[in-house]
C-alpha cells in the first residue's frame, strides 16, 4: 500500500476541491481521501506548487496521436501508440475513433480494440465508429465514397458482443427508429453527427434511444430561428450528452458559452477529436490519401476543411477555463466525470473518491501537464 500526501495545491473530488489532502491507494484503487494531513513518516509528500490533481481524463473521440491515425493502423500496436501519446496529456481512458471507412476496415478496427483490451493496453475502453452512415451534405473531412446505409451486414457487425464500449456516430435521417432501438438494445452508444437532419428528425432519433451528439455545432444542421436543426434538438433536450471541441477553431467561444447556459453542464463532454499530430514531432499527416496541414494548432485539408484537431485533453481543460469562463473543477468534470457517465464507466472512472480507480493527472497552476498515473503508477 502506498500513501501520498499532496500539499500546496488543489485536488478535485466529487464533493469539493481540497487544498491539502492525503490520498491512500491500494491495489490500484483509492482507499481514502480527505483533508486531514498525516505524519510525514507515513506518507510520500508531493508539493503541488499551486497546481492541481484531477481525475484522469476520459476522451470519447481520439482519431490518432503520436504520428498514428487509427484508420491506417487498426492493430493493437496502433492503438497502444495512440494511447501512449495521449497519456502524456492526462488521458487515462479513451475511445479510439475510426472515421468513415469500408466494412472490412470497420471489422478489423472492432476486432483490434477487443484484442487491445485483452492485452491490457493502457487506457483503451472501446471504439467510436464515426460514420459511414452519415450525410454527404455534412461530411466534413470524411470521404463520401465510403458512406453507406445501415444494412443488415453492417448492423450485424456493429451489434456483435465486444470487450469494450462501442459508440456509433450516424445521421438520424439515414436510419429508422427501429434500427436505433436495435443498436441501443445491443449496448451500442448511438450519437448524432455529420447530419443534416431537421429538428423533428433529430428529436425523434433521441426519443428512439440516441444518447450522444458528436462535436456539437460541427458538421450538423445549425440552429436557425425557423429551422432549429440538430443543434436546436440537442440544446432543447436536457438528457443527451454533447461532445464539444474547445480549440478556438471548431466553434466560436460565444456559441459554446451560450450552449453551456442552456442545459446542464453534466451533459457536456470535452473531446479532443485528436489527429496523429498530437504528441508527434512531425505535424503533417494524411487522411485516406489526402494531405492535412497543421498551422498554429489548426488541422485543415487542401480546401480548408477542418480535419480533426491538434488538441489534447489538458489543452481542452485549459481552454475551457480560459475561453469559456469555467472553474477548473467544472472543466475537469467535463473532461472526466461526465464522459465516464456517458460511457457507463462511473464505477471505475471519472472521479477521485474512495473505491475508484487511482487514475489521475497532475497539472501545474496554469493547467499544463506534470504527469499521469494509471492505477497509482506513473505513466512511462
Amino acid at each position: 500500500m502506498t500513501t501520498f500526501r499532496f500539499s500546496n495545491g488543489h485536488i478535485v473530488t466529487p464533493a469539493a476541491v481540497l487544498t491539502d489532502a492525503t490520498m491512500v491507494v491500494e491495489d490500484g484503487r483509492i482507499v481514502s481521501l480527505d483533508a486531514a494531513p498525516v505524519a510525514d513518516t507515513v506518507a510520500e509528500t508531493i508539493d503541488l506548487d499551486g497546481g492541481w490533481i484531477m481525475p484522469g481524463f476520459v476522451d470519447t473521440q481520439v482519431n490518432g496521436g503520436g504520428g498514428v491515425l487509427f484508420n491506417d493502423a487498426t492493430t493493437v500496436e496502433g492503438i497502444a501508440a495512440i494511447g501512449a501519446a495521449h497519456a502524456r496529456y492526462g488521458t487515462t481512458a479513451f475511445m479510439v475513433t475510426l472515421i468513415s471507412d469500408t466494412p472490412d476496415v470497420i471489422a478489423r478496427a472492432l476486432d483490434a480494440v477487443d484484442e487491445a483490451i485483452d492485452a491490457d493496453v493502457p487506457g483503451v475502453v472501446g471504439i467510436h465508429v464515426e460514420g459511414p452512415v452519415i450525410s454527404a451534405a455534412r461530411k466534413g473531412i470524411h470521404d463520401a465514397s465510403r458512406f453507406q446505409d445501415l444494412d443488415d451486414d453492417l448492423m450485424e457487425l456493429m451489434t456483435r458482443p465486444r470487450r469494450g464500449r462501442v459508440m456509433l456516430t450516424l445521421a438520424p435521417e439515414r436510419v429508422t427508429a427501429d434500427q436505433v432501438a436495435a443498436l441501443t438494445a445491443a449496448g451500442v452508444l448511438v450519437s448524432i453527427g455529420h447530419s443534416d437532419a431537421s429538428y423533428a428528425t433529430a428529436a425523434a432519433g433521441i426519443a428512439a434511444g440516441i444518447t450522444g451528439v458528436t462535436h456539437l455545432f460541427n458538421a450538423m444542421s445549425p440552429l436557425i430561428h425557423r429551422a432549429p436543426g440538430v443543434v436546436g434538438a440537442a440544446l432543447d433536450d436536457q438528457s443527451v450528452y454533447c461532445g464539444i471541441i474547445v480549440d478556438g477553431f471548431h466553434v466560436d467561444d460565444a456559441a459554446l458559452r451560450i450552449a453551456l447556459r442552456s442545459r446542464p453542464h453534466d451533459r457536456f463532454m470535452l473531446v479532443s477529436d485528436a489527429m496523429p499530430c498530437v504528441g508527434a514531432a512531425d505535424k503533417s499527416f494524411t487522411i485516406q490519401g489526402r494531405p492535412i496541414r497543421v498551422e498554429d494548432g489548426r488541422c485543415v485539408g487542401a480546401d480548408g476543411t477542418l480535419a480533426g484537431s491538434d488538441l489534447d485533453m489538458t489543452g481542452a481543460v485549459r481552454n475551457a477555463v480560459a475561453r469559456l469562463d469555467l472553474a477548473p473543477e467544472v472543466a475537469a468534470a467535463m473532461a472526466s466525470t461526465y464522459p465516464a457517465a456517458f460511457l457507463g464507466l462511473s464505477d471505475t472512472r471519472g472521479a477521485l473518491a474512495p473505491g475508484q480507480r487511482a487514475d489521475w493527472v497532475r497539472l501545474t497552476h496554469d493547467l499544463h501537464p506534470r504527469g499521469t498515473w494509471f492505477g497509482g503508477v506513473p505513466s512511462a
